[in-house]
């Protein structure tokens, strides 16, 4: 595989490796080691739940990217409609009520498919984004109601909510808040639902009683009166993929409404099939007021997310212009009309080729195999997780559990020798837990594939772990 530069030289693996390495700022990447060692592969191409990089070489991808790429990669009919929409109309902005026909299809389709009665959708462009938004919207209808001090945002550790300056610190991952001043002073953090730690040796009902508590204790302490919103994954993907106990969003709602608190749920992961039905908020019997949407929307073919509200928020929103004036929030590529057609023939996919259903599946296959593979591992303290997506937690004591010292790395080693085995997966952060998220279309063989490699890389580590001393 190769690609052309403009003057036509084509350019080997090594080649393009070594302008990531010169040129290119990566993401959660430890920069000076990318700047001295540079990538470890350069991907080049991709089918169904395969990539390939520059040298040929295959690869299974057990992560669907970051989450993201539900219907697989290669899809024809998502790529023609975005290049149909290009030809046709490459661009429209939605300021000042200008209006193009795929944003405005696409929000009538997603209202239609929400899983409670939402009211409207606002489009943006990431994940990280949509959920700055919700927190804008949450303090607008605060500021409408003349409850100027409703505005503290209550999130999760271990939750993802992206990574801006607002998103970050709902984030409760601390090694993202580490040299960036985050989390901002209005954000809060509740316990984390992680059965192996908070919740070790409770039954489903004593842990469901402390979460709640810990809620009811911080809401307390804070004032009901400063808080705006809860946000919460219905499944919590990069903080460790932790399913609530059940009977979690049973308890907590209850709470939230009592104090007037708004539910966002982030759907940025969850939503759109991951978890064997179109929305994690059916799957936990959440009854969110604001959802975000992102990843999934167009399985990562165009970059785009939407904040859905209720009629509730939005009858509020809508009735802030005559205090504020015209709603002034929006970026110039809110709901581009790509990302629109790209996510229509995403979303005619899951449909067409019933590929929620699959994810249930051919997930209940990978949630077999995964226990098999790791429910005996001597440095293995849970494996967990629900349809398409799963993880595996290492701890250095199964009966304590106990902890390895981060410093030991053993996910991220992990990772790497799987990925020398040809298969794709991810070290959470914050955690030593890798995850498993594969495109919907994977086939058991290649779930064998990959959860044979990653045992096979476990037992790597786990033998130089013990011929280091260190286990």
């Amino acid at each position: 595989m190769s690609m052309l530069t403009n003057g036509g030289h084509r350019l080997d693996g090594g080649e393009l490796a070594e302008l990531d390495r010169r040129f290119a700022f990566h993401p959660f990447t430890a920069l000076a080691d990318h700047e001295r060692n540079g990538p470890p592969m350069v991907v080049t191409g991709g089918k169904g739940a395969i990539l390939t990089d520059a040298a040929g070489r295959d690869y299974v991808d057990a992560m669907a990217g970051l989450w993201c790429v539900n219907v697989g990669y290669g899809r024809t009919e998502i790529a023609d409609a975005i290049a149909d929409q290009a030809r046709t109309l490459s661009y429209c902005h939605a300021f000042s009520s200008m209006a193009s026909d795929k944003p405005a299809m696409l929000s009538a389709r997603l209202i239609e498919m929400a899983p409670v009665p939402m009211s409207k959708v606002f489009f943006g462009n990431s994940g990280s984004d949509a959920n700055d938004t919700q927190v804008k919207l949450a303090w607008y209808y605060n500021n409408v109601l003349g409850r100027p001090a409703k505005k503290k945002i209550i999130a999760r550790e271990r939750g993802y909510h992206g990574v801006t300056i607002v998103s970050g610190g709902l984030t409760g991952l601390p090694g993202l808040h580490a040299g960036f001043d985050l989390p901002l002073p209005f954000i809060r953090h509740a316990m984390a639902p992680r059965r192996l730690w908070e919740g070790h040796g409770l039954s489903d009902a004593e842990f469901v009683a402390k979460l709640a508590d810990d809620l009811e204790a911080l809401i307390a302490r804070e004032g009901a009166d400063t808080i705006a919103a809860f946000i919460a994954e219905p499944v919590q993907g990069a903080g460790g993929v932790i399913a609530p106990p059940e009977g979690y969003f049973a308890a907590i709602q209850p709470i939230l409404e009592k104090h007037d608190i708004l539910l966002i749920a982030d759907e940025v992961i969850c939503g759109f099939g991951r978890l064997g039905q179109m929305f994690g908020s059916s799957v936990m019997g959440m009854k969110p007021d604001m959802m975000t949407v992102a990843k999934g929307l167009t399985s990562a073919y165009f970059p785009l997310s939407g904040c859905m509200v209720s009629e509730k928020v939005w009858r509020v929103l809508a009735e802030g212009g005559s205090k504020f004036g015209p709603f002034g929030h929006g970026y110039t590529y809110s709901s581009h009309p790509i990302g629109a057609a790209a996510a229509l023939a995403n979303l005619d996919l899951l449909e067409s080729d019933a590929l929620v259903a699959r994810a249930g599946e051919v997930g209940a296959y990978m949630q077999e195999r995964l226990r098999a593979a790791f429910g005996d591992h001597p440095m293995v303290g849970e494996v967990r997780g629900q349809a398409l997506i799963g993880a595996v937690e290492f701890v250095a004591d199964r009966a304590g559990p106990a902890a390895f010292d981060p410093a030991l790395k053993v996910a991220p080693r992990v990772v790497k020798a799987a990925l020398d085995r040809g298969v794709i997966g991810r070290a959470l952060p914050s955690a030593d837990s890798i995850a498993f998220s594969p495109p919907f279309v994977i086939e058991r063989a290649e779930i064998d594939r990959a959860v044979e490699a990653f045992r096979d890389a476990a037992d790597q580590v786990w033998g130089e772990l013990k011929r280091d001393g260190l286990v």
